[in-house]
């Protein structure tokens, strides 16, 4: 496995990553209700010895320049060994429930930022992870899985970038999607239940190099 004994790994991102987690860092008990908590379960029942240890920051309603915004205080301040970022949902959403309102993330803008952030930490860091935003919609023609579909495409130049391990979130749901409907895993596309959220537990394990074993 990519992560090593002793490491710690800061999950940081939009309401997806939140899930209720504590403030002002969400560690132990306080690591919400989603998938990074998920994540956390799975590391310390298989390897219990190694010592590693979770943090998440993420926050309801970012955007990338939101995050950009707290990224000294919730992502460099606690020197983390490990860095996962999955953020981009509320960057399109926006687009869509508020086209009208000023100040939209648009791909470029979204692009610049991400890599403006990304360049302050990866030199400190021992080992990146970029998860692509996503869309719970197997019709690729909606526009908004189109566009978010735009977005991943550019987490995934990013991860090629900075040598970051990338992980496909979409198209782990896509191949839940394969065999049943979004109404399973939620309502409003975005933000999924339980087992939504371990899809995106398992998808960040595997890139990961998670064993059993």
């Amino acid at each position: 496995m990519k992560l090593q004994d002793g490491q710690t790994l800061l999950f940081t991102g939009d309401s997806i990553t939140d899930c209720g987690r504590a403030r002002p860092i969400g560690a132990g008990g306080g690591l919400g209700a989603g998938y990074v908590s998920l994540v956390d379960s799975l590391l310390g029942a298989a390897c219990p010895e190694r010592g590693m240890r979770v943090l998440n920051t993420g926050t309801s309603g970012n955007r990338v320049t939101d995050l950009e915004g707290r990224w000294q205080t919730d992502i460099l301040d606690p020197q983390p060994d490990w860095l996962s970022v999955m953020i981009g949902i509320n960057d399109v959403w926006r687009q869509f429930d508020s086209a009208l309102a000023p100040d939209q993330v648009d791909l470029a803008r979204y692009e610049t930022t991400f890599r403006t952030i990304l360049q302050q930490a990866r030199p400190r860091l021992r080992g990146l992870v970029l998860m692509t935003p996503f869309y719970i919609e197997a019709n690729p023609a909606d526009p908004m899985r189109r566009t978010m579909d735009a977005y991943g495409a550019k987490v995934k130049g990013l991860a090629d970038e900075f040598d970051a391990v990338f992980v496909d979130v979409q198209a782990a749901f896509g191949r839940y999607l394969e065999h049943r409907p979004t109404q399973s895993l939620c309502g409003d596309r975005v933000h999924p239940n339980q087992t939504g959220h371990m899809v995106i537990a398992r998808a960040f394990l595997e890139a990961m190099d998670f064993s059993w074993e």
